[in-house]
């Protein structure tokens, strides 16, 4: 193969034989089992019955590949989670990839290669897909959209409607980390660490306990972190949030990177975390079950709703009180 044909050019996006190539020989490669290279639009795979849930979502991580993953299997691991959290199991995805002139053959190869392992691991198939090319300088060597369907028992919804002061948070693991390690990656500090992102599909955690009647909520704390989504469900709700710093899972790394830097871990973006709302007579059980997953050891229960309304107060360790407020700027962009 010419040299020039192992880096992206502007000819792989106009449609002749160029972009057929790769189109055949990286992309129906890797998703043959359900990808119609021909067609232009697709017949769906009959479904699993219940209710169908759509979502959607871009990606724009920089660099392209970090500790823990790629922006493949971040692009499927994002959209699974938006699934998994509304109670659905993921059914079939699109793709749509912008690449830009000069990215490596070998990284799309790889992240194509990831992304395609990460679907199938979800028992997702990927069935349609899109690839545009952009100038040397126009792009970030790879953008991805993708479009996700799945489906649900009605019975699985998590019931927010029934949200009540008394209900208890959890969440399923250590906040942070993926935004460190995404930082770590990206810039030059002159350190070392063994922390990985936690990129990975959360459809564990909400399978677990989903079938629970007392689930009032669930959401992946992407960008703004843990204490976004306590806003946003504070805001929606009406209700007040009470959390306990001392018992959010936070790791020694994220911890000290972010004293260093001046970041708070609680506004740091997580690709393979769920926080619940349960009732409360049911958060035990909940936690036990996540706490027999693989990646579930370190669940916590974090806190409260309470009757204070639209607000979200975090318990000091030195038993102070704080109001978190709503991010204003973005402390770091292209994290997903």
């Amino acid at each position: 193969m010419n040299k020039n044909h192992r880096l992206i050019q502007l000819a792989h996006g106009n449609g002749g034989r160029l972009m057929r190539e790769l189109i055949q020989d990286v992309f129906a490669s890797h998703l043959s089992s359900g990808l119609d290279t021909f067609a232009d639009a697709v017949l769906l795979p009959a479904g699993t019955g219940g209710e169908m849930v759509v979502t959607c979502d871009g990606f724009t991580v920089q660099p392209i590949v970090f500790p823990g993953g790629d922006i493949g299997s971040l692009a499927v691991h994002g959209v699974v989670n938006d699934l998994a959290v509304v109670g659905a199991d993921p059914h079939v995805l699109t793709t749509s990839f912008i690449l830009e002139e000069g990215l490596a053959r070998e990284v799309l190869e790889q992240v194509v290669g990831s992304l395609a392992g990460a679907a199938r691991a979800c028992g997702a198939r990927v069935v349609a897909g899109d690839t545009k090319v952009v100038a040397r300088g126009e792009g970030g060597g790879i953008y991805i959209g993708v479009t996700g369907l799945g489906y649900r028992q009605p019975q699985h919804a998590p019931k927010l409607a029934d949200l009540t002061p008394g209900d208890v948070i959890l969440v399923s693991g250590p906040v942070g980390d993926h935004g460190t390690a995404v930082l770590m990656a990206r810039e030059s500090f002159g350190l070392k660490s063994d922390l990985r992102s936690d990129c990975a599909s959360v459809l564990p955690f909400t399978q677990a306990i989903r079938t629970l009647s007392g689930v009032r909520f669930m959401r992946d704390p992407t960008r703004g972190g843990l204490a976004t989504v306590c806003l946003e469900l504070a805001r929606h709700s009406g209700l007040g949030l009470h959390l306990q710093e001392t018992d959010i899972p936070v790791r020694p790394q994220v911890r000290g990177m972010c004293d260093l830097l001046g970041y708070d871990p609680l506004y740091l973006a997580c690709e393979g975390r769920v926080v619940a709302v349960m009732a409360a007579q049911q958060a035990t059980e909940a936690l036990e079950r996540w706490r027999q997953l693989p990646q579930g050891h370190l669940a916590a229960c974090i806190g409260q709703v309470t009757q204070l309304a639209g607000k979200v107060v975090l318990e000091t360790p030195y038993g102070g009180e704080r109001l978190l407020e709503e991010l204003e700027e973005d402390p770091l962009p292209r994290i997903c």
